[in-house]
């Protein structure tokens, strides 16, 4: 398990054997993602490796540099005083994918994901590596919950976007913002019969 301290930006990395009625359930596959007792949590690739560390928390489809694909994670927490209701997420995510348009190719239309207590947006853009000098892809995700905004990075080659899909739409699926436990151990335990 891989703990941020978001007030610190500080990772303590342990493993800890979970509680058999621990309640966290994955799809085949996958297993689950929890940052900061339930701030965020999400489902991804049982095989892929999580690197915690100055940088922030990014996950691969590789050890890298071997890697083909990451998914990166950004968690920005509002005071309890700050309303943003009001400010559309859409436009939120336009503007912060704006700043950084440049060797864009193109962009997908936002989507918008709407749950109670959640909202999701995303988009997709086209551009060029500078790196490489070929066209890559990233999807951006902004979730809006308890002023919580996880923003959620998958970098990824056109080749592999088949291959992707169904792990974003897990991702998506999955996404959950401000469920706290107070002991990710025990998970957000189930009523026992």
């Amino acid at each position: 398990m891989a703990k941020w301290d978001s007030t610190m930006a500080k990772w303590d990395k342990k493993s800890v054997r979970m509680d058999p009625d621990h309640g966290w359930r994955s799809k085949p596959g996958y297993k689950i993602f929890v940052a900061d007792r339930g701030a965020v949590r999400f489902d991804f690739p049982e095989d892929w490796v999580v690197i915690a560390d100055a940088e922030g928390i990014r996950l691969h489809d590789r050890e890298p540099p071997n890697d083909e694909c990451r998914i990166q994670l950004s968690v920005f927490r509002l005071p309890p005083e700050v309303d943003l209701s009001g400010l559309p997420i859409a436009a939120m995510l336009a503007d912060a994918l704006a700043a950084h348009a440049e060797g864009v190719i193109s962009e997908t239309p936002i989507t918008h994901v709407l749950r109670p207590g959640l909202e999701i947006v995303w988009r997709e853009v086209r551009q060029i590596d500078e790196r490489e000098q070929r066209e890559s892809r990233s999807r951006h995700l902004l979730a809006r919950a308890k002023n919580i905004n996880p923003f959620l990075t998958l970098d990824f080659w056109p080749e592999d976007e088949a291959r992707l899909n169904p792990v974003w739409a897990e991702l998506v699926r999955s996404l959950r913002v401000g469920e706290f436990v107070a002991d990710p151990r025990k998970g957000p335990q189930r009523k026992r019969r």
